[in-house]
């Protein structure tokens, strides 16, 4: 008997998870599953083509999601040859989650669970093959998710809502630093800017144990027009940036904006840049590391 046509006219769905261990594919199956997705875990690859004929000719499924990954062995090679005739058949999404090295070895060590790849490896030496062995999926994947940033609340929100919107995957997540030069250059910045060339505030005595973001410091900053002209001309970079690092597959992006000590331009700028981002579209997160120092 012929499947029922679908009632939201739509044809079906396959998310295919997959990525290296650690990186969270169990968290974003967990929040497909509570978002309405026939989610199974592990799945046989041989069985991929079985399991995408049945999401397409079941009534009763709309959408549906699995999780391949390095558990599958040797037979993992011919992952990239069975999901390009399965895709051929049925709307398909390939999501890789990674993470860094150092923040997969963390995991593995706060959960006290074995790499699935075992052996004498250490897990650092374990995190690298398996990277080298998923290195051809990652190739051909439709949306790459780097999770090091994300703690499992974070990731979890992030799917959801990146799903319920019908993207294909969580939009960019932006952090957005002050701080002072003379601390050094916050290491995790992916963007930095130095605003030391606008006029420092810290040199009038009313000024020098505020910060910037008190309302006269800011009226004060704003008055030299190089400032409007810089918060204008990088926030622009930005919002022209931002689609390309979210195509590429970029989750977070930290920006950085430094000035002698930390206290007043940077800070300014800082907020005035997470404004006008938020004006855009984009959610960000205004941070300011260096308030607490001394001036």
């Amino acid at each position: 008997m012929a499947a029922k046509k679908r009632a939201n006219g739509e044809g079906p769905e396959l998310v295919v998870i997959t990525g290296l261990s650690g990186s969270g594919k169990g968290t974003v199956l967990k929040v497909l599953e509570d978002l309405g997705y026939y989610s199974v875990d592990n799945l046989p690859i041989d069985l991929i083509p079985k399991f995408a004929q049945l999401t397409k000719d079941s009534p009763n499924i709309q959408r549906a999601a699995l999780v391949v990954d390095v558990r599958e062995g040797g037979t993992l090679r011919r992952f990239p040859r069975i999901f390009a005739s399965v895709r051929r058949g049925i709307s398909t999404r390939l999501i890789f989650l990674e993470a860094d090295d150092a923040t997969l070895v963390r995991r593995f060590s706060e959960t006290r669970r074995p790499h699935p790849l075992g052996g004498e490896q250490s897990v650092l030496e374990n995190v690298k093959s398996e990277r080298k062995q998923m290195s051809a999926i990652r190739d051909i994947a439709d949306q790459i998710v780097d999770t090091t940033r994300f703690n499992v609340h974070e990731l979890r929100d992030a799917i959801k809502t990146g799903f319920q919107n019908g993207q294909s995957a969580p939009r960019i997540r932006i952090y957005i630093n002050s701080f002072g030069f003379r601390h050094g250059v916050p290491a995790d910045s992916d963007l930095v800017f130095d605003v030391r060339f606008l006029p420092n505030p810290n040199y009038i005595p009313e000024f020098k144990p505020l910060t910037g973001r008190n309302p006269s410091v800011g009226r004060y900053i704003k008055s030299f027009p190089q400032t409007g002209e810089f918060v204008e001309r990088i926030s622009d970079l930005l919002v022209y940036l931002l689609p390309h690092y979210i195509r590429e597959g970029k989750s977070y992006l930290t920006v950085s904006f430094g000035c002698t000590g930390g206290h007043h331009r940077s800070v300014f700028i800082a907020d005035e840049i997470r404004k006008r981002l938020a004006r855009a579209g984009y959610a960000a997160a205004a941070t300011h590391r260096d308030l607490s120092r001394p001036v």
